[in-house]
């Protein structure tokens, strides 16, 4: 019998590369998505042959519905909870509906999976480097401090713990992953790769907050579906109660990326721009591996300008994706001083 999987958020970047990852890698698994389609997440960005996938099923609705939540997780024998808002400058515009969906969607699916806890094999909760706010120390372990600087990062530091304290009450088989920054096919224009990219091939400004200097730690979505599809079938001593950050142990600086993103594209450097810095700013961000590779056996992943060039070539190709969601490319958030800037 074949092995049920919930994914809440599915329809979202992340989401639809899991999905397309779990059937192709495995045939002995049926995916259910649950997905409410707000503006990140659209069933385009399912290809033709997941949607047509005969172990691939769709169902339309809120994390936070908790009848619903409760009805499809007891139907299932894992849960991956993707769902959440995601975006810094867009939880300063609409801080109210980031802890909505992030904090009270979490307490559905984890109250969910507590009422049918006799089933359900694996609850993987995907949380945020965000959590842990600028790097006091290099790398940053699992066992960093978490300093939330936006209302997004206290939203998914929120969720974070909420799980946590599941796993300590209820002994739930929950894994709580962190991915550090993420790229690739799929990711919404808002996210500061694919905005570069699309930018570059229109030929428009590459707009950077502040200096550029600020440096984060890329992993390659395609990787991070290797780490959840690894933690989903590990063995639950290995895993259950545990944290693991999904990053790649190297970090770039968002100046450089610009930069590299131009000379793959043949486009002048000139395009590039600078803007006030962003409120809730980190400042630098890069993860230990040492425990995904101990623990799980898992290396750094694919080197980022391989990974950097594949996602260049893939928005060169898919401009019709792309381009219906121009215009949400910035969102208006009024600063400390009162003015309005759009990042």
């Amino acid at each position: 019998m074949n092995k049920r999987i919930l994914v809440t958020g599915g329809a979202g970047f992340m989401g639809t590369n899991l999905v397309s990852h779990l059937l192709t890698r495995h045939d002995d698994c049926d995916i259910v998505v649950l997905d409410a389609l707000t503006y990140a997440g659209s069933l385009d960005n399912f290809p033709d042959d997941v949607k047509s996938h005969p172990r691939f099923t769709f169902r339309y609705g809120d994390v936070r519905n908790v009848g619903l939540v409760l009805d499809l997780v007891g139907r299932v024998d894992c849960v991956i909870h993707l769902a959440a808002e995601t975006h810094v400058a867009r939880s300063i515009y609409d801080d109210r509906n980031f802890f909505e969906t992030d904090v009270l969607g979490t307490q559905s699916v984890a109250g969910a999976v507590l009422k049918n806890k006799e089933r359900i094999e694996r609850f993987i909760h995907m949380s945020t480097s965000e959590v842990y706010g600028t790097a006091l120390s290099k790398p940053m372990t699992e066992e960093h401090p978490l300093n939330p600087m936006s209302p997004y990062a206290a939203a998914k530091t929120g969720a974070d713990r909420l799980v946590y304290s599941y796993w300590c009450t209820y002994d739930l088989p929950a894994v709580i992953l962190r991915p550090f920054n993420q790229y690739g096919p799929y990711q919404h224009l808002e996210k500061v790769v694919p905005r570069f990219i699309t930018s570059a091939l229109l030929g428009e400004p590459l707009t950077i907050h502040g200096t550029g200097e600020a440096r984060r730690d890329w992993l390659h979505v395609g990787d991070t579906c290797e780490r959840i599809d690894t933690v989903l079938n590990a063995p639950d001593e290995t895993v259950r109660g545990e944290v693991f950050n999904l990053g790649s142990g190297a970090d770039r600086d968002i100046l450089t990326i610009a930069e590299t993103i131009l000379d793959m594209l043949g486009k002048p450097r000139s395009l590039i721009t600078h803007m006030e810095d962003r409120p809730g700013q980190v400042q630098h961000h890069i993860s230990s591996t040492e425990k995904m590779e101990t623990v799980l056996g898992l290396g750094a992943g694919r080197p980022f300008e391989a990974g950097l060039e594949e996602t260049v070539r893939w928005y060169g190709a898919h401009r019709a994706w792309w381009e219906r969601i121009l215009p949400m490319r910035r969102v208006a958030v009024l600063g400390k001083d009162g003015a309005t800037g759009y990042y």
